[in-house]
């Protein structure tokens, strides 16, 4: 029996990546002008001569310059080129590049695309130093991220403090290490070792942001040039945003890659993969210490291609927080001394919001070309919401397309009860998760701690700086606060307030 057809065989064959370093932020590119340039490099790496010919053109939303619409013909304008099919994806989320990537292979597959280019590219780092320069009339500093339209909203989860990824992801830390049985000095470690050989991939890596190793103790240290962001995570845990990187690759089919001339040493073969969610809303999480969408994706993954954990060469693991990472390698076994990225982490390699994976994609067939290798690619965004992994090769993985990635069905069969909100409770409970905020200057601010309540319903209460005891035993280690009971104090209208019994 025949394999697919050439004409429906998917393979990346040009990949390209930037880094823009102006002296005056004025002087920097746009995401638009990053997004253009990764493209022509990989067009160049291919080549030449595959954009003039793009048929599909797929670009990752960005965030940083809110005016822009990449995908509005600005990015095929400035290449030159009229592809006859255009979109972008609907959010800056952490998936988009392998979601996006899947879609152009599925594409190649059925016939209705030749040659498809994937990009995206954000300037966070130079809209940042520009939106410095003008006062804001509430005296705040500018932040981009807080400030996107998405994100701008109130409601109970963000009457709390949880309003960015850096707020909600250490929920997941800390009730994962309570889940690992591992102590705080235990969990930190972990955290340092993975970061390190991060910042140590990154020390090699051509388009990596910070090029200069950095030990698991500086990492997980707070100092004054890592300061404590979000309890346990210091600024060398979290990503990267302060960066001006694009990224790209190209995909075609087998044959025309032939017709060009184009060296099947140059080629990397792209596998299947699967994807799943959890709810867009993160307090209707079953739980913190795991992730059935995540594993599902992973372990899909591994099954549908037939490998193990041990046929693969290389990986590359979300890292926007270490949580992500921590949860990934479990499911997959990987062990805590080989890198977890080929690229170099969203802290060191660069965290461009929701187009770090095609960078990792750009690093993953670099590894992979001329090789017999196999190298996964997982991917994660939202607030661990969303996740999609592939497989790429460096031979044939023998994979048909199209394929259908949706694997929602699993995860939700996996998944466990969803407890129920209680937004007005107040009584006894148990601490499911919490962290704590900091100020620029490294002191506490507040907290938040999600509760249990008897009854099961989950709810939230917040800690004030002031309650010195209560920080104590959030961020002390000498106990683990998640199980531990307390209560849930409500005055009037105000923020719901935890008391430790």
């Amino acid at each position: 029996m025949s394999g697919p057809s050439p004409e429906h065989i998917p393979v990346i064959v040009g990949v390209g990546q930037i880094n823009d370093r102006p002296e005056q932020a004025g002087d920097g590119l746009d995401p638009v002008g990053l997004m253009v340039e990764a493209l022509r490099r990989a067009d160049t790496d291919a080549g030449g001569g595959l954009l003039e010919d793009c048929d599909s053109l797929s670009v990752v939303a960005q965030l940083a310059w809110p005016q822009l619409n990449p995908v509005d013909g600005t990015v095929a304008e400035r290449l030159g080129i009229a592809p006859s099919h255009c979109m972008q994806t609907a959010m800056p989320n952490g998936d988009s590049p392998i979601l996006l990537l899947h879609e152009a292979a599925n594409r190649i597959g059925r016939g209705e695309a030749l040659i498809c280019a994937i990009t995206g590219g954000e300037a966070l780092r130079n809209a940042g130093q520009l939106a410095a320069l003008k006062k804001r009339r509430d005296g705040e500093r500018p932040n981009a991220l807080r400030d996107a339209t998405h994100r701008v909203r109130r409601g109970y989860a963000q009457s709390y403090g949880l309003v960015v990824p850096t707020d909600v992801y250490p929920l997941y830390e800390n009730a994962g290490r309570a889940a690992y049985g591992q102590t705080l000095a235990e969990g930190q470690a972990e955290s340092g070792a993975i970061w390190a050989l991060m910042s140590e991939v990154a020390a090699a890596s051509e388009g990596a942001w910070i090029r200069t190793p950095v030990s698991a103790a500086e990492i997980t240290s707070p100092s004054d040039s890592n300061r404590p962001i979000a309890f346990p995570y210091t600024k060398l845990q979290v990503a990267n945003s302060s960066v001006n990187q694009g990224a790209g690759f190209i995909v075609t089919s087998l044959a025309e890659a032939r017709r060009r001339g184009i060296a099947e040493d140059r080629m990397v073969w792209i596998g299947h993969g699967a994807a799943a969610h959890e709810s867009g809303n993160f307090l209707a999480r079953d739980r913190y210490d795991a992730s059935p969408s995540l594993a599902t994706s992973i372990e899909w993954t591994m099954e549908l291609n037939r490998v193990a954990t041990s046929d693969l060469a290389h990986v590359e693991l979300y890292s926007c927080f270490p949580c992500v990472p921590k949860m990934a390698r479990r499911v997959l076994g990987w062990p805590l001394d080989r890198p977890a990225t080929v690229f170099g982490g969203l802290t060191f390699g660069g965290g461009p919001i929701g187009n770090y994976m095609s960078h990792a994609v750009v690093a993953m067939v670099r590894k992979l070309r001329a090789t017999k290798d196999k190298g996964l690619l997982f991917a994660n965004g939202g607030y661990a919401t969303h996740n999609h992994t592939i497989l790429l090769s460096g031979v044939s993985t023998g994979a048909a397309f199209p394929q259908d990635f949706d694997y929602q069905a699993d995860a939700d069969a996996r998944r466990g009860e969803v407890p129920p909100l209680d937004e007005g409770y107040t009584g006894p409970a148990t601490i499911e998760s919490y962290t704590m905020y900091y100020g620029r200057d490294g002191s506490a601010q507040s907290g938040v701690i999600v509760a249990r309540t008897p009854a099961g319903a989950r709810t939230l209460a917040s800690v004030s700086a002031e309650d010195t005891e209560m920080v104590a035993f959030l961020t002390g280690g000498a106990q683990e606060p998640v199980g531990t009971e307390g209560s849930v104090i409500r005055e009037g209208d105000a923020l719901a307030v935890w008391r430790r019994r």
